[in-house]
């Protein structure tokens, strides 16, 4: 049995292009049933990839599928793909489970993302015993190094860049645009440098509600915040909504009244929540969370020699599963002798 994996991811691939191949749980769901053989497709803001255990034709399956979803042809997704196989494939799903493979390595969200992954897909025996195995992998790393214990995440990197931009975050207005994990998240780390979360705009109002009570703000639709922009001064938007939820027209109507106020907005959904075009608006600055690196790197110091640990634990269960693999080849042969 072969294990192909082909994708691509926040190494290679900007913004612009992981977007249009970004898919939602069910999306997943549906892509792994309709392909031959063994399939699991993990797909997060950071990446999206194809694992394939089949006999023949796996990795052109991959890449057509890829180019398909990025409507564009495989020679111009070339440049951004990545395609690897048996034990490189393997070790690379284990970096990915432990952390190591993120915009910020040691994040927690990753883990859980891959179980829900191997869970939405198609898995055989193969892919069944590889995926548990790298969620082993990931819980090994979070349990026998401290990779995770510095304060490093998106969330805290979208909260230090609003610290840098506004030098003291105290008293300001801060409008968070969707209530899930990664929205709630940042709005507790603004909070902690000393911004007010003012309102939360969510499609379901119940559930914005749920986050707007315990930040003590208000809980609005998402077709109501045009009126809210006059009076923020942080925009932070994490919806799963599959377009914009915030145009360029709205955003500059709002700027009228603002009198040259700067309004700092930041887009951590991948795709992408607020429209590109506001960035060209004089006194709006836009982030989305590939600019968010460098502000990640500037933590990362305390991280290296964890990191260090991890990978040599990871490389260890990667020569596991080789061996593990090889075995395969041999049953046929012991079994018929």
């Amino acid at each position: 049995m072969k294990l192909t994996l082909a994708g691509v991811s926040h190494h290679r691939a900007p913004i612009e292009l992981r977007e249009r191949v970004a898919l939602d749980l069910d999306a997943c769901r549906a892509l792994a049933a309709g392909l031959d053989g063994e399939a699991v497709v993990l797909s997060t803001c950071n990446r999206t990839e194809l694992y394939l255990v089949q006999e023949e034709h796996a990795e052109e399956l991959a890449v057509e599928t890829l180019a398909r979803l990025a409507g564009t042809r495989r020679d111009d997704l070339a440049a951004a793909l990545y395609r690897l196989r048996d034990e490189a494939a393997a070790l690379h799903l284990f970096r990915v489970a432990a952390g190591l493979d993120s915009l910020v390595p040691g994040e927690g969200e990753i883990l859980g993302q891959v179980r829900s992954a191997f869970e939405a897909g198609s898995p055989g025996p193969f892919l069944d015993k590889l995926f548990r195995q790298a969620l082993h992998v990931g819980r090994r790393v979070r349990l026998e190094t401290a990779i995770n214990e510095s304060p490093a995440s998106v969330p805290s990197a979208a909260a230090a860049l609003a610290q840098q931009v506004f030098d003291d975050l105290a008293g300001r207005r801060v409008l968070v645009l969707g209530a899930g994990k990664m929205s709630e998240a940042t709005a507790r780390n603004l909070v902690s440098r000393g911004a007010d979360v003012a309102v939360v705009a969510n499609r379901t109002l119940a559930h914005g509600e749920d986050l707007a009570r315990s930040l003590g703000a208000e809980a609005l639709s998402l077709d109501a915040v045009a009126g809210e922009l006059e009076q923020v001064d942080v925009v932070v938007s994490a919806t799963s909504a599959s377009g914009h939820v915030l145009e360029r027209a709205v955003v500059a109507a709002a700027l009228k009244a603002r009198k040259g106020r700067p309004l700092l907005l930041v887009d951590l959904a991948v795709p992408r929540d607020l429209d590109p075009a506001i960035n060209g608006l004089d006194g709006c600055f836009l982030y989305d969370v590939d600019d968010l690196e460098a502000v990640v790197v500037e933590t990362m110091s305390g991280r290296r020699s964890e990191a260090a640990r991890a990978e040599k634990l990871v490389a260890a269960e990667a020569e596991r599963f080789r061996q593990w693999q090889a075995a395969l080849d041999v049953v046929p042969t012991i079994a018929s002798l």
